[in-house]
């Protein structure tokens, strides 16, 4: 069973090789992109299954001791969110191969490739042990997020990508400066050991780690006041690019800020963190609120609900943390089936404007219902997934006695509802004649294909499962809680005896 671990960092890279080298044999490229996937997918779906039923999996590369070697860890956290993570890659994947033929299509030369680098990168960062091999991952993800961001070459692209790359380079040196901080602190940088040396530190040492990686995983979070660079940049990139990244990238922030934080027992920080989460989530809605265009709403909307993660976070109980990652769980496919959805708006009104698109559920009524479902969980609606992980955290926070992040989390689940209410209005709702002065970019092709309905329904089955298997899912989030905050049981079996070999099963 290890050896499924090295595989889900190992797959996606050689599939990055080789396809990079069969670049221009298009049928060839686009198998071994999509096997790639799919076969991680496979595994990450597998360790999930195998970690529930049996324990975490535990691998050290090349056999080198945990304390001085890179070793991989696929505990129910890093499980639960590595399945759900690869799956919807792959789904976009298949949609950004039936957007090809439209104007707004990505380079498929540039985004199978690139797609399996970052994908490299996304399960390292989940699935890596140490701090210095999540920067190295970190900045697979960079280097891979910058060419999908601005592969397209144009203006408004390259201008936002570079505050991407400047802003996110930033947090990278913050990042290399904070690993020789924790070594030259602990003498190590290896989480276990971090877990057991880091709370033995005098209280203004543990500050300050505690807060210069919450800078650090903050900046790649989007959470307040570090979210100016998401907003800009995620917009101006293909459909299929932005879909990636609003469900992915961020919530990797959030997962490595959850793993780090709790383990090294940061619990005196819960209070600064509940402040930031309440301001995350009124600034990031009341910004999607002031906005007239649809994927820029759902941009400011990233930002919004990352607030609610961090909330589980400053929480620092077992019913908090395990709200936060039912939250980032149920995330991930959520944010990232709206965002297709815009895809599909702007393939078939050749626009995402609010101003210019009205009128499209008479001519594309299962394009409304695509967004509706998740539109509605998005705003925590019953009995969607939102739901469940709203009321997880709500719960939380009232029996926390946390009263002003409650009413917080309220007010902004209610400005959700109100923005989705905008769009819908927007976009879907009147006749398409509203604004008759206004003209309509010429559309390309006949408007969506059916690999990218196919594609978008998958991603909306995808959330829908989640809502109709919130009670296990529930209850593996407890337990990854529980692990996570009990940092005994994250030692013992990364550095005990457990620890298995590669190659062992």
């Amino acid at each position: 069973m290890s050896a499924l671990v090295s595989l889900c960092v190992v797959v996606p890279l050689l599939g990055a090789m080789i396809t990079l080298g069969l670049r221009t044999v298009g049928r060839l490229r686009d198998v071994i992109t999509l096997g790639s996937l799919a076969a991680t997918s496979v595994m990450a779906i597998v360790l999930l299954v195998h970690v529930e039923a049996n324990d975490t999996v535990v691998v050290r590369v090349g056999e080198w001791a945990p304390q001085l070697g890179i070793v991989l860890v696929a505990d129910m956290f890093a499980v639960l969110v590595l399945g759900v993570a690869v799956l919807t890659i792959t789904i976009v994947e298949l949609f950004a191969m039936g957007q090809r033929r439209s104007a707004s299509g990505a380079d498929p030369t540039i985004v199978g490739p690139m797609l399996l680098v970052l994908t490299a990168g996304v399960t390292l960062s989940i699935l890596t042990g140490d701090l210095f091999t999540l920067f190295v991952a970190f900045e697979l993800m960079l280097v891979a997020s910058y060419v999908l961001l601005t592969h397209q070459g144009r203006a408004g692209q390259v201008r936002s990508g570079m505050t991407y790359v400047v802003i996110n380079l930033f947090a990278s040196t913050l990042f290399l400066f904070g690993v020789a901080f924790v070594y030259a602190a602990t003498g190590t940088v290896n989480m276990a050991e971090l877990a057991e040396r880091i709370p033995e530190l005098s209280n203004g040492v543990r500050w300050g780690i505690g807060l210069w990686f919450l800078v650090v995983f903050g900046t790649k979070a989007a959470m307040f006041p570090l979210f100016s660079w998401l907003p800009d940049s995620y917009p101006t990139a293909p459909t299929t690019i932005t879909a990636v990244f609003a469900g992915l990238l961020t919530k990797v922030g959030v997962y490595v800020m959850i793993r780090f934080h709790v383990l090294t027992e940061m619990d005196q920080l819960g209070p600064v963190i509940l402040v930031i989460a309440g301001f995350t989530m009124l600034v990031g809605v009341a910004g999607a609120l002031a906005q007239d265009d649809m994927k820029r709403i759902l941009s400011f909307h990233i930002v919004s609900q990352i607030g609610y993660m961090l909330m589980g976070l400053g929480l620092f109980s077992v019913a908090g943390v395990a709200g936060a990652i039912i939250f980032i769980v149920h995330q991930i496919p959520v944010k990232t089936v709206l965002f297709l959805v815009g895809g599909l708006v702007e393939t078939e009104r050749g626009t995402s404007s609010l101003e210019r698109a009205g009128g499209l559920i008479a001519k594309r009524p299962w394009i409304a219902a695509l967004f509706a479902l998740p539109a509605l969980s998005l705003a925590g609606l019953p009995p969607f997934s939102g739901f469940v992980a709203k009321l997880a955290l709500l719960d939380a926070g009232v029996a926390d006695g946390s009263t002003i992040i409650v009413v917080a989390a309220l007010v902004a689940s209610a400005l959700t509802s109100l923005s989705m209410v905008k769009i819908w209005l927007g976009v879907f709702w009147g006749s398409g004649d509203d604004h008759p002065e206004v003209a309509l970019p010429e559309r390309v092709g006949s408007g969506p294909g059916r690999l990218m309905f196919a594609a978008t329904g998958a991603a909306l089955a995808l959330t829908l499962t989640i809502a109709v298997v919130a009670g296990p899912l529930w209850s593996m989030s407890e337990r990854a809680a529980t692990e996570l905050l009990d940092g005994d049981v994250y030692v013992d079996t990364v550095l005990g005896d457990t620890v298995l070999e590669a190659g062992d099963s």
